[in-house]
């Protein structure tokens, strides 16, 4: 917790006025008992009724005072923790943006997802009635024992045999109940998980028929999540009977010492009705506190889960000082015996990888399933860093640079076209927030997005829904394109962003972003071979090591995986009378 106590600063006013409140309105309801008393004893014995008036007064002044005690220190706990579950949240949000892929891969996106909501959650309503409660409880059953004791010495000793044994059953069930309640909490989370992964994947679910499985497999987890709440339920349910036969065995001795003492003129009918409504508050407190407990101790648990995430640290980090980016005289970027191991994997996932690369050069790369294409692509703007090796840019390790200037001269167009709710305008400015309408239309007509953004009404204006999912596949790869383009960097990275194009629309962007003023250098990561067939270069992929380098026509010559991916391709392609490929 001490990581998190630094976001409840600018909150300690009201950290100490809300529990401060909160113990003025507890002293303000130990009088109440005594006021009653007087009434019982003065106002209704002697038949005294403007005293009972004046005293009903006494005690609606002190209910109205304790009232808005109440509410002032509700305001100042809800203040503060309602700002630092604020704090949390933006921390931890700009936190995980500093996380490589390693680390989101690592941790995993549905556990992010959980902490930032239902863990803070947790955390803020555990603070809050912390910061309301965890003093006053305590308070009240000390304050009542000492008024009872005040009233009563001998009708007193009654408290000290009732409230331990009161102890022992409220604190004895807590201690049962809670490990219980971390594995709801661990149920409850494999619930929400498993909801996620339906809710995310509902069309896979529904084309592989799964539904009855995936209801059957819910319905497991959510029978063991029942199941094990009905057990905290149980021994929870105990707390009240339990306690109440406790509490009423303790009101019969008193008021059975307190009918003896009346009779003999030691107390007074209203001091017997103070003793039993002290006896009344240290039960209710003592339950009150045995909630808390388990309250604050859910919320412990959601605070180390969150302090363990603030705790991770980034594997990618900009360097204290940072070179500045220039031109290297021997080429744009350069690949140094690059190798790469993901975190907990076995073996390498690349190996070897040497080449240069100059600029306005156009590299393919190609390879299959599972050889590293990705990977080597996303070492240029360090979505990962290479394990072993250098890649240098303009002449000096990538690592040497900002991080946000380096990926600020990248362009980065990923497998999963991902658009954000909003408008094409919007989207489009995520590559370059100043650019203009006529650069975002040039970069829309270079990725062949132009003619169906036209055609929507409102044309940049037109909406676009969560995930981009009133566009089509090829409609969305399209403006992803669009969207790196806008930025102008210096290298574009396609990583097999064309897989949903037909070949004539393929074959028309690579074209058209071969004739773009200034083209950028290209990377075009694909499993087609024929959008690679005219790059400057290729390289060659075969589980993670590279296989061959060089031209089409060389490679046909001269490197056998990428003989067997060509055949594999355009042979089938001719036997079955379609076109071998479409040329550019």
């Amino acid at each position: 917790m001490k990581r998190l106590w630094i976001y409840l600063k600018g909150y300690e006013k009201e950290s100490v006025l809300g529990p401060l409140f909160k113990l003025l309105e507890a002293t303000f309801e130990l009088l109440v008992p005594l006021v009653m008393a007087d009434i019982i004893d003065k106002g209704i014995a002697d038949r005294d009724f403007p005293y009972i008036l004046k005293m009903c007064g006494v005690l609606v002044l002190l209910g109205l005072i304790g009232f808005a005690s109440s509410i002032t220190a509700q305001y100042f706990a809800a203040k503060a923790a309602t700002g630092f579950a604020t704090r949390l949240r933006h921390a931890l949000f700009s936190h995980i943006q500093t996380f490589s892929y390693t680390e989101m891969d690592t941790i995993g996106s549905s556990t992010l997802i959980t902490r930032m909501t239902s863990d803070i959650n947790q955390v803020q309503n555990g603070l809050n009635l912390t910061l309301r409660l965890l003093l006053r409880s305590p308070f009240v059953v000390f304050g009542a024992m000492v008024m009872a004791f005040t009233i009563d010495l001998k009708a007193a000793l009654v408290f000290t045999v009732v409230i331990p044994l009161l102890c022992i059953v409220v604190f004895g069930i807590m201690a049962l109940s809670m490990p219980l309640y971390k594995k709801v909490q661990q149920g409850l989370d494999r619930i929400m998980n498993t909801t996620r992964q339906n809710l995310s994947g509902v069309r896979v679910i529904r084309a592989f028929g799964r539904e009855a499985d995936e209801n059957v497999r819910f319905a497991s987890e959510n029978r063991a999540l029942t199941n094990m709440q009905m057990l905290v339920g149980r021994i929870s349910a105990l707390t009240n009977p339990v306690t109440y036969v406790i509490v009423n065995a303790g009101l019969i001795a008193l008021l059975w010492r307190g009918g003896v003492a009346v009779d003999t003129g030691v107390l007074t009918q209203g001091q017997v009705v103070a003793l039993v409504n002290y006896m009344s508050q240290i039960l209710v407190e003592l339950v009150k506190m045995a909630n808390l407990i388990i309250n604050i101790t859910k919320s412990l648990a959601c605070a180390s889960r969150i302090e363990g995430v603030l705790a991770q640290e980034s594997t990618l980090e900009s360097p204290q000082n940072p070179l500045a980016i220039g031109n290297a005289p021997d080429g744009l970027l350069r690949f140094s015996d690059v190798g790469l191991t993901y975190q907990g994997a076995g073996a390498p996932s690349l190996s070897g990888l040497t080449f240069s690369v100059r600029a306005g050069e156009t590299i393919g790369v190609i390879g299959g399933t599972g050889s590293g294409k990705t990977s080597l692509v996303n070492l240029i703007p360090r979505f990962y860093d290479a394990t072993t090796g250098q890649v240098l840019f303009h002449g000096q390790d990538i690592r040497s640079y900002d991080l946000q200037e380096l990926r600020q001269r990248v362009g980065v167009v990923p497998q999963r076209a991902v658009l954000f709710s909003g408008t094409i305008r919007e989207n489009m400015l995520w590559g370059n927030p100043d650019a203009t309408d006529a650069e975002i239309w040039q970069a829309l007509d270079t990725a062949q997005a132009k003619s169906f953004v036209e055609e929507k009404p409102g044309g940049l204006d037109a909406p676009v829904a969560q995930g981009g999912s009133n566009f089509s596949g090829g409609q969305r790869q399209r403006l992803t394109i669009a969207r790196a383009l806008v930025r102008q960097p210096e290298i574009l990275i396609l990583d097999d962003s064309a897989s949903a194009l037909d070949f004539a629309t393929d074959a028309a962007l690579r074209r058209a972003i071969r004739e773009m003023p200034n083209s950028p250098t290209i990377f075009i990561v694909s499993q087609r071979a024929s959008s690679i067939l005219h790059a400057d270069r290729i390289i060659v992929l075969d589980d993670g090591q590279p296989v061959g380098l060089g031209t089409h026509d060389m490679l046909l010559e001269n490197c056998p995986v990428y003989q067997e991916i060509y055949a594999s391709q355009f042979e089938t392609a001719r036997k079955g009378g379609e076109s071998a490929c479409v040329q550019p």
